[in-house]
């Protein structure tokens, strides 16, 4: 699979253009490469669905914040999801946008006639353990969608005479304007339900469960939005179905935490153990580690383990697991201990290094105790 142009590139504007530099740009791109201008010409037709999927992402707020934080995985993710956007997807939404550019040049544009309705979106929570969300992971889901019905017959819109627009001529100081607009009473289609099951709605649509499989890239946050292309809800009159907006819901790991590509965990050792050096067992995401405590290793120090954090999403590289050594200090010990931590605080090598203004850790413990 080719890898995609970043959209920004795709419509040659900068990340921060405004909204109308954007649609400006989009036109511009979809009038040069409009099928009815370059009939036949494949490479031609490829760049203005380029164009069109760029467009369609880069002009709806929310989807345009979450490509630009976390790229094409935010807004189509990877296998499974996206699948790039057919004719009929781009004259249904962006149609408008053409205005009466092909009206007469090219035998008539698709644009200025019937369109295919989308249908509303879906949007569904999915559950992920750290171990998935590190991994990816396929997942199947149980969606109840509006599908079209069987058996259901159509007859052309009487208002609009099947041509899916409305002409309306007024008069300006500058003279009589001619305006299109969709259609008020068939939505732009160009016709209306004739016969229908008594199940269906007023536009043909039925609800029915479907399983849909997801394959989840590695790397997802709590929060994210992935849309998965054609999934949700059929549109009207065997219009362009909906999308699927996946929600990702990050299940609390109970030893780890995550900070974006890092994960962090705390270790817990005695007061020996740091003086001697041990070995310990910490928990990972997907397996335990071994790892050495050096003789002599403060509290509070932090140890990396190198990729053994999450994948970036965007294919950046993994991140690192932090281990963080903690002493234990016990609440209770016996005689014989106490006095034994005695003679150690005496000791040259148990006074700390410091100024003098901070008790060690004897006199700390010697005073939780008395």
């Amino acid at each position: 699979m080719s890898q995609k142009r970043d959209y920004y590139d795709v419509l040659g504007v900068a990340k921060n253009a405004s909204e109308a530099e954007i649609k400006k740009a989009y036109r511009k791109m979809a009038l040069k490469y409009h099928p009815d201008k370059n009939p036949g010409d494949k490479e031609a037709e490829e760049k203005f669905k380029e164009a069109a999927e760029a467009y369609e992402v880069l002009s709806d707020d929310q989807k345009r914040s979450r490509y630009d934080q976390f790229g094409h995985a935010g807004v189509n993710g990877n296998a499974g999801f996206g699948g790039g956007m057919n004719m009929d997807d781009i004259f249904s939404q962006f149609g408008d946008i053409f205005g009466g550019a092909f009206g007469g040049s090219f035998g008539g544009s698709r644009s200025s006639g019937p369109r295919r309705v989308k249908g509303t979106n879906l949007r569904v929570k999915i559950k992920m353990s750290l171990e998935e969300i590190a991994e990816g992971v396929r997942k199947k889901i149980k969606v109840n969608k509006l599908v079209n019905a069987d058996n259901v017959t159509f007859k052309t819109c009487t208002t609009c005479n099947g041509t899916g627009r409305i002409t309306r001529v007024s008069q300006t100081f500058l003279g009589a304007m001619q305006t299109q607009s969709a259609c008020h009473v068939c939505h732009g289609a160009g016709k209306m339900i004739d016969k229908k099951p008594a199940d269906a709605d007023e536009n043909g649509l039925v609800r029915k469960e479907e399983i849909i499989e997801l394959d989840i890239p590695a790397g997802v946050e709590d929060g994210m939005q992935l849309s998965v292309t054609g999934k949700g809800n059929a549109g009207p009159f065997n219009g362009v179905p909906g999308d699927l907006i996946v929600v990702i819901e990050e299940i609390p790991h109970p030893e780890l935490r995550r900070e974006g590509e890092n994960v962090h965990c705390d270790v817990f050792i005695n007061f020996a153990d740091a003086v001697l050096g041990t070995q310990v067992e910490v928990p990972g995401i997907t397996s335990k580690a071994k790892i050495k405590i050096e003789p002599g290793t403060q509290s509070g120090k932090v140890l990396r383990l190198r990729g053994k954090g999450i994948p970036n999403i965007q294919g950046y590289g993994t991140g690192d697991q932090y281990v963080h050594i903690n002493i234990w200090t016990p609440s209770k010990i016996s005689k014989e201990e106490k006095e034994l931590l005695e003679k150690l605080q005496n000791s040259e090598n148990f006074k700390p290094r410091n100024d003098g203004s901070e008790k060690g850790f004897f006199q700390r413990m010697k005073d939780m105790f008395q």
